[in-house]
C-alpha cells in the first residue's frame, strides 16, 4: 500500500499545480488590492457602504468572482465583484465615483512599480535559492504584468469599467445619470471583446508600453549588485 502511494506521488506533475498557483496568487492579490483601494477611497470620500459591506479588507473571498478571476488567469484580464459605492454620500457625486473609480487602475500601477522594484533588487539573491527562488521570481514577474494588464483593462471607457466613469464625470449631469442606468449592459460587451479577442492587440500594446514605461525601476534594483 506505502509503494503504491509513493509510486502515484512520484508520478504526479506538480508542474502543473505550480503553474496554477503562479497564476492564482498574482491574479488574487491585483485584484483585491484594486478593489480594496476602490473601497478605502471612497470611504475617505465619505461613503460606508464598502466598510459595512465588509469590503475594506484583503480577504479574497470578500472581492472574488470565479469568472473575472479564471479570465485574469489564463486571459490577464480580469475583474472582481464591484465594490457597493453610493455615490449620494459623497459631497460631489460625480467627481467623488471618478476618483473612486480612478483609485482602481491607480493603484495597480502602483503595485506594479512596487513589485517591478522588488524584482530588481530580489532576483539575484532569489537565484541562489534554487527552486523556491525561482517561483518568487516568477510570482513578482506575473504580478507585476498582471497589475499593468488590470489597471489597462479598467480605463477602457466601456461601462461598467472604471474609465468610463471618469470620462462619463464630463458630461452634463442629465446624460451622466442616463448612461449610469445603462451601466450594467455594458458588462456583455466587455465579455464579448474579451472572448472574441478583439481588443488583445490594443491591450498587448498598452500594457507592454506600461511595463516599459515601469521598467527603470526594476533596472534601479538590478543596479544594486553591479
Amino acid at each position: 500500500m506505502i509503494e503504491t502511494i509513493k509510486t502515484i506521488w512520484e508520478g504526479l506533475d506538480f508542474s502543473v499545480l505550480t503553474g496554477i498557483l503562479l497564476s492564482v496568487v498574482p491574479a488574487l492579490l491585483c485584484i483585491v488590492f484594486h478593489e480594496l483601494c476602490h473601497g478605502f477611497v471612497a470611504y475617505k470620500l465619505g461613503d460606508n457602504t464598502a466598510k459595512n459591506a465588509g469590503r475594506l479588507s484583503l480577504n479574497p473571498f470578500k472581492h472574488l468572482d470565479i469568472v473575472g478571476l479564471i479570465a485574469m488567469m489564463f486571459l490577464h484580464v480580469g475583474w472582481a465583484k464591484p465594490v457597493p459605492v453610493n455615490m449620494n454620500s459623497f459631497k460631489n457625486p460625480k467627481r467623488g465615483m471618478a476618483i473612486t473609480a480612478l483609485a482602481g487602475p491607480l493603484s495597480n500601477i502602483l503595485l506594479a512599480a512596487v513589485v517591478l522594484l522588488l524584482y530588481g533588487f530580489l532576483y539575484i539573491p532569489l537565484l541562489k535559492l534554487g527552486d523556491f527562488g525561482y517561483v518568487i521570481i516568477e510570482t513578482l514577474g506575473r504580478t507585476a504584468v498582471f497589475s499593468c494588464s488590470l489597471a489597462v483593462f479598467n480605463i477602457f471607457p466601456i461601462p461598467p469599467m472604471d474609465g468610463s466613469k471618469v470620462l462619463f464625470a464630463l458630461l452634463p449631469d442629465k446624460a451622466y445619470y442616463k448612461l449610469m442606468e445603462y451601466e450594467r449592459y455594458g458588462m456583455l460587451i466587455v465579455l464579448l471583446l474579451v472572448i472574441t479577442g478583439v481588443i488583445d492587440p490594443v491591450l498587448t500594446y498598452l500594457v507592454n508600453a506600461l511595463v516599459g514605461l515601469l521598467s527603470p525601476l526594476m533596472n534601479l534594483g538590478f543596479s544594486f549588485y553591479i
